[in-house]
């Protein structure tokens, strides 16, 4: 049976009553060549959104309504129109496009094919990034004195991303590759999404609560500005810079920036480049581990060779003990000669001084003893001319009361009064018969003592 083949005329008419139906590619294209006849060429303004330029050269994004309806348009510019343009397109832009409306049969979805493309300026969306990004950057956040160095070698890494994310995959398996003895803690968190900010904020807190990690990687894929929007979030990006543990921000592709990588560490153009800034190659590693190990063994060789040559030295020095020991014997010998000779000076001379010190103190000693001996003697003559019995030996006569007081003085005697008189060799018992003053030589009052010159006072009883 030959194959039947129909004109794209034939698909524009309308279904036949044998058939009943359309065909879905009848459709489609009757669809798009009633918008173009339509509408025609259009013009269109808006917000360009997920722009991505493909390998072949065509690009792709949708076009959002400038003015906050919830509208958007899907749009395809193939190499020839975008090569004429004179502009870099970007998410956030705003826009005119000049082309036309159809229908693209794969996905049976309304796009613009665009012809020209102008700018207007900036979105409302980006209008928001700037303002935001002056406003963190007014209070200094993304100042570079407070970034700090990664850990040269950790030894755990975690990772903030969804757990169902491409970014988490290649991020496990650039580390698998690199650094397989570095352990991975994942803080999973949604990353697009009304949600995903909280949960970042969460996962980022959690991180330095548990303080497990050395280094902490905020990761995400590719997308549009409204994608990647959770990362330009206040609350995450005042997370990202009040964290203890350092950050490192990989978020999109390498044209993507958000204000999350501006807070962090470092920035990563990648996922995957996230991973590798973070982690050493295991294989340069281990290079180096094995340079250092060459380094030791050569110097502990080294080192050993040093000790073995001093001591086959000294070995070769010692080979004859006696010829070392006869000079170090009669130095010896001298010594001890010396020695005695000096100790003997030294003893001769003590006892020089000895013997001086010795006649000194004898000197000194006759001297302090003599005086004594002398005063001692001079004490016993005075003493001995004292006594009052050599004084009634020479003829005198000691008078005193009834009471035992010596009478000194013949003035307070009284006729009739009793005395006791005593010489050297006797004692006697007095009576007073009268009193007759004496004048002395002088004409003054005679002194009284207690010895008489042997005239009785009285007669005895």
């Amino acid at each position: 049976m030959e194959p039947v083949l129909t004109s794209p005329e034939s698909s524009l008419r309308p279904p036949s009553a044998a058939s009943h139906a359309w065909s879905v590619a009848g459709l489609l294209l009757a669809a798009s060549d009633a918008l173009q006849a339509r509408l025609g060429a259009v013009t269109v303004r808006g917000e360009l959104s997920g722009f991505t330029r493909a390998s072949s050269g065509h690009c792709y994004f949708n076009l959002k309504d400038s003015d906050g309806q919830a509208a958007m348009l899907r749009c395809a510019m193939f190499r020839r129109a975008a090569s004429l343009l004179e502009f870099r397109p970007s998410d956030g832009q705003q826009v005119e496009l000049r082309g036309r409306i159809a229908v693209y049969e794969a996905r049976g979805e309304l796009q613009c094919v665009v012809e020209a493309m102008l700018p207007l300026g900036a979105g409302t969306l980006y209008e928001l990034f700037l303002r935001l990004k002056a406003k963190l950057q007014a209070i200094g956040l993304f100042d570079a004195h407070r970034k700090r160095a990664l850990p040269a070698r950790p030894r755990t890494l975690g990772v903030v991303s969804s757990l169902q994310a491409a970014a988490l995959h290649d991020v496990l398996t650039a580390v698998a590759r690199r650094a397989p003895h570095v352990r991975v803690v994942v803080y999973p968190s949604a990353v697009q999404g009304a949600d995903a900010p909280a949960q970042l904020v969460h996962a980022i807190e959690v991180a330095n609560a548990r303080a497990e990690v050395d280094t902490l990687l905020v990761c995400r894929g590719g997308g549009s500005m409204e994608d990647l929007w959770s990362f330009n979030d206040e609350q995450v990006v005042r997370a990202i810079a009040a964290s203890r543990i350092p950050v490192v921000c990989g978020v999109g592709h390498e044209t993507d920036f958000t204000l999350a990588e501006l807070a962090a560490d470092l920035r990563a153009p990648t996922p995957t480049a996230a991973a590798e800034l973070a982690t050493p190659v295991r294989a340069e590693e281990l290079a180096r581990l094995s340079r250092l190990h060459d380094q030791a063994r050569l110097a502990v060789q080294r080192q050993l060779d040093l000790r073995e040559q001093r001591l086959d030295l000294l070995a070769l020095q010692f080979g004859r003990p006696a010829r070392w020991l006869a000079p170090q014997q009669a130095s010896l010998h001298t010594l001890r000669r010396r020695a005695d000779i000096a100790v003997a000076r030294q003893l001769s001379a003590r006892q020089a001084v000895l013997s001086a010190w010795q006649h000194r103190q004898q000197a000194i000693s006759r001297t302090a003893l003599g005086r004594p001996a002398q005063h001692l003697d001079a004490l016993a003559i005075r003493l001995h001319a004292l006594d009052p019995h050599q004084v009634l030996a020479r003829g005198y006569t000691w008078l005193s009361d009834d009471g035992g007081r010596p009478v000194t003085s013949g003035a307070g005697l009284r006729a009739g009064d009793r005395l006791q008189a005593q010489w050297a060799d006797a004692r006697a018992h007095v009576q007073v018969l009268n009193v007759r003053p004496d004048r002395p030589l002088d004409g003054s009052a005679p002194e009284g003592g207690a010895f008489t010159d042997g005239t009785s006072a009285g007669g005895a009883t």
